[in-house]
């Protein structure tokens, strides 16, 4: 059976081991979760979307997946200064990412975001958010939580439950939801951490949480990767 394509954007990286140059790398965990789901990880460039046309560029994949990554610059959804906290911002990775949401979302091609991944989406259909959710306490940084997810959501269906433990590294948060989203999972707190676009033209879900982090152990987690890859092979 051929594996349909899945495109990872990539992400920009100062060093890689055994490279000379600097580089650009999807996490490892990331992609084996889209391999053992039956999926052809394929990493793209983040090229500049003025430039290139990515919706012709994503017309050749089965799938898209928005993954983890550093913070989106605050002006992209309307804040007037910049949190100490805010790290890695990169306009051009911001741009292709926004725009690959969009273009993703408008052609029906089945998409799942992951922590940056979901913060993309939000901003990109006009939503804002939290530049820092506070210190220790406040952050969902190296954290394992419960979290609590609608009943009936695409997110339950995909996780197979209605509870699932996730693996948390994140400082930001949604703040003002983008148009037309609604919240499928929460944290303890309230935080937000699944998010749906009811009528998507096709399957769609986002969560805040990294489940490549425990996919390889967790069926709930890879479960996502697999309803990913099921819905990308039968589009």
């Amino acid at each position: 059976m051929t594996r349909p394509l899945i495109a990872i954007p990539a992400r920009f990286s100062a060093t890689a081991s055994a490279l000379r140059y600097a580089a650009e790398v999807n996490a490892r965990a990331l992609v084996e979760a889209v391999w053992r789901a039956g999926g052809e990880p394929v990493s793209i460039h983040p090229s500049d979307p003025d430039e290139a046309d990515v919706a012709a560029r994503l017309a050749r994949f089965d799938g898209v997946l928005l993954p983890g990554g550093g913070d989106i610059a605050p002006y992209r959804y309307g804040a007037t200064g910049t949190h100490d906290r805010v790290y890695d911002v990169d306009d051009l990775q911001d741009a292709f990412d926004i725009e690959v949401a969009r273009r993703a979302l408008e052609s029906g091609i089945p998409l799942l975001a992951i922590c940056r991944g979901l913060q993309v989406v939000n901003v990109a259909l006009g939503g804002s958010l939290h530049q820092d959710m506070g210190g220790p306490d406040g952050a969902h940084r190296h954290l394992l939580h419960p979290v609590t997810i609608a009943p009936g959501s695409r997110t339950a269906q995909a996780v197979g439950a209605e509870k699932a433990e996730a693996s948390c590294y994140h400082h930001q948060q949604v703040d003002r939801l983008g148009h037309g989203l609604s919240v499928t999972a929460t944290a303890v707190d309230g935080t937000i951490e699944a998010l749906e676009l009811p009528g998507a033209r096709s399957w769609f879900t986002a969560v805040q949480w990294h489940p490549e982090d425990t996919a390889h152990s967790d069926p709930a987690q890879q479960n996502l990767f697999d309803t990913l890859v099921r819905h990308a092979h039968s589009g």
